[in-house]
């Protein structure tokens, strides 16, 4: 049985890619070390094994051991939090992702995915965001995911690893967090309208980001893994290729809400450009956010 490490596996996404493995047979070990502190709940497949460990602090060689393809989704993963306490996001992220990457080298692992971030394209990129475009953080959050990405290139180069980076845009779904006023925003209105209170949109809600849908993340996860197109080091976006208002999702929602000031080092509007994901991968979003939003 082919074998798959997926770290920070009790997480949102995580959690659905551990899933999707066991479903498609793959001997399936987790590691989290169940720290995250916008979930308020981690979740566990009982055909997966699971390490309670820190990728920055705990020796998990042996874990991958006898592995083919590794998902690295352990981080600290809000941007407003760590623009206050930037140091566990930097240790987690960039000590985090290399030790991960070092054992998977060591391990012979066939195909490392890098589980990245389309917050790096920042100001300077006019939209849609292209792979190759420049990196612009604003927060400690972004950097320390391009620093992640780096070092990936780095193994890439230097050892031979191949490596995908996915860069993901708006990740909602079952699972997604609630917790927190930092809470993804679509997760975060629909607690709010279930609570009774207003939702909380940010300046004048009219920024944009592009939505994608859980099930459409973890399948090009799975394509990545097994995709043989292109070695090295690559990067590409999942996003839906289609951006809406903050405003917007509200009115999907329902509800009352009430406008809150805006926050530092956060981009005005997302939106990716995916036609290198689907040449590659043969990928495409299947799930629209009307669709969607509503359903779970």
């Amino acid at each position: 049985m082919t074998k798959a490490v997926v770290t920070g596996g009790c997480g949102f996404i995580g959690s659905h890619i551990v899933d999707r493995l066991v479903v498609e047979g793959f001997d399936v070990e987790v590691i989290d070390d169940l720290s995250a502190p916008e979930n308020e709940e981690f979740y566990f497949n009982n055909k997966a094994v699971y390490h309670k460990l820190d990728v920055s602090k705990d020796d998990c060689f042996e874990v991958f051991e006898k592995t083919s393809y590794v998902f690295h989704l352990a981080a600290r993963s809000r941007i407003q939090p760590t623009i206050d306490s930037p140091n566990s996001c930097f240790e987690v992220n960039v000590v985090g992702s290399q030790r991960v990457l070092d054992w998977s080298r060591r391990s012979g692992v066939s195909k490392f995915i890098y589980s990245g971030t389309s917050s790096l394209y920042g100001h300077q990129n006019s939209i849609p965001f292209l792979p190759n475009m420049p990196a612009d953080c604003l927060n400690p959050y972004s950097m320390s995911k391009w620093m992640g990405e780096q070092i990936c290139k780095l193994y890439s180069q230097n050892y031979g690893l191949d490596t995908d980076v996915l860069r993901y845009f708006n990740v909602y779904g079952p699972r997604e967090p609630v917790k927190g006023q930092y809470a993804p925003v679509i997760g975060l209105f629909k607690r709010q309208r279930s609570e009774g209170t207003p939702m909380t949109i940010v300046g004048d809600g009219e920024q944009r980001r592009d939505f994608t849908y859980i099930e459409d993340v973890v399948e090009a996860n799975i394509l990545s893994a097994l995709s043989t197109k292109r070695r090295g080091f690559n990067i590409y976006n999942v996003g839906s290729g289609k951006n809406y208002s903050i405003n917007q999702i509200a009115d999907m929602i329902g509800g009352e809400r009430k406008f809150i000031k805006e926050r530092p080092a956060e981009v005005r509007e997302t939106l990716a450009d995916i036609e290198d994901t689907r040449s590659v991968f043969s990928w495409s979003p299947v799930h629209s956010l009307e669709e969607k939003i509503l359903s779970y």
